[in-house]
């Protein structure tokens, strides 16, 4: 049934809601809509939110082979190639105004992590080599200016000589130098682009990030990953994000599939598997059938947020599915609690919502963070995943 489910929220609510978005006077996806359905058309055009439009829309025509779902990445393709992209000094900026022009021209590697997924995907829907030529670069940039003997920094200015404050990936009243959340998503990005070439460097940097991930972020006596690091990967704070754990477990067990070496994959699937079952002890709501936020020096976050949802049923179902445990009823009762609550008929799911599934009137429905990307990919999985069981 919850194959069945997803099939039909996937092609009969998320797909022709973003389809309603195109923006085919300025380009790209119109950049805000907010609770009320209401949209802005001059709002901010997030570079990040483009970046994931265009994976979705990628992914999407490789599972369902539909012209028109191509046609909507390659207008997507076009808009963060020939306004997003710096030409001058590489990488994508962080956010460009409602017509194309630069708001916010720093450099982020998140942003710049994005991109290339966004890229590898497309190329491989459709063939364009000028997309993996472009991947290419910003890899190269990445590693030449973001990366140090450690880590990779993360916000650059737009000529990348000088490290900024890292404002936007940092929370909870910390300022952190790196973060748990860029190293996974560059890791995402490296399995997609090592996927759609087999590129041995892009390999070589993708070893780098898993075992930076086993070595310096993940707690192995709490059995979770921290989040926020100074520049030398010390920890700050006494963040966990429960999210992000399961995520990353089977983002990290996808690399490892993409990379073909079990006698390199055993300590990430054993850590993984470590992972998962903290998860579903600490973080399942069994009452809900939902996962919780967060916890922050002790004090836990229960708002209900739409990615931890999408990714709960995923990174459960993929735990399941590699014999970690018997998750499948967890998976299963999350995207209940989804369906529930968090999938509005009116236009596509609600940001989050407070401990008895009331949704948040000021979070917007769309923004440079809200967008098709997890939930889509929630979809994406769940379907390739039980058809070929």
């Amino acid at each position: 049934m919850m194959l069945d489910e997803i099939k039909s929220e996937l092609t009969e609510h998320i797909i022709p809601f973003w389809n309603d978005l195109r923006d085919d006077e300025f380009g790209g996806w119109y950049g805000e809509v907010d609770s009320s359905l209401n949209v802005n058309k001059k709002a901010e055009k997030g570079v990040i939110l483009h970046s994931r439009i265009l994976w979705f829309y990628s992914n999407a025509y490789m599972a369902l082979k539909d012209p028109k779902l191509l046609d909507n990445a390659k207008h997507a393709y076009e808009f963060l190639t020939e306004k997003c992209y710096d030409r001058e000094y590489g990488g994508v900026y962080w956010m460009v105004n409602y017509d194309g022009t630069p708001a916010d021209d720093m450099k982020h590697s998140y942003c710049q992590a994005f991109f290339i997924y966004a890229l590898a995907s497309y190329y491989r829907a459709s063939g364009d080599k000028g997309a993996l030529d472009i991947a290419y670069k910003v890899f190269e940039l990445i590693e030449n200016a973001h990366a140090d003997d450690i880590a990779y920094r993360e916000k650059l200015s737009r000529d990348l000589t000088k490290e900024l404050a890292n404002d936007e990936l940092s929370e909870n009243g910390l300022m952190a130098d790196k973060t748990m959340n860029t190293t996974l998503h560059l890791m995402e990005a490296y399995t997609e682009l090592y996927l759609a070439d087999k590129n041995e460097k892009v390999l070589e940097r993708l070893k780098f990030q898993m075992n930076l991930t086993y070595d310096k972020i993940f707690d192995k006596n709490g059995n979770k990953l921290m989040v926020f690091f100074d520049r030398d990967m010390k920890e700050i704070g006494d963040v966990h994000s429960y999210g992000h754990d399961i995520e990353a477990t089977w983002l990290i067990d996808r690399a490892a599939d993409v990379i073909g070496d079990e006698e390199f994959a055993k300590k990430f699937r054993e850590m993984n598997s470590k992972i998962a079952a903290n998860i579903a002890r600490i973080a399942y709501d069994k009452e809900s059938g939902s996962l919780l936020n967060e916890v922050d020096k002790g004090v836990v976050n229960r708002t209900r947020v739409w990615w931890v949802q999408a990714e709960s049923v995923v990174g459960f179902l993929n735990a399941h599915q590699r014999g970690y445990g018997d998750y499948l009823a967890l998976s299963e009762n999350i995207w209940s609690y989804i369906k529930k609550y968090f999938v509005d008929k009116r236009g596509e799911w609600q940001s989050e919502l407070d401990d008895n599934g009331t949704p948040n009137p000021k979070k917007n429905i769309v923004d440079p963070w809200k967008c098709p990307y997890h939930n889509g990919r929630m979809c994406f999985e769940v379907i390739r995943r039980l058809e070929n069981k």
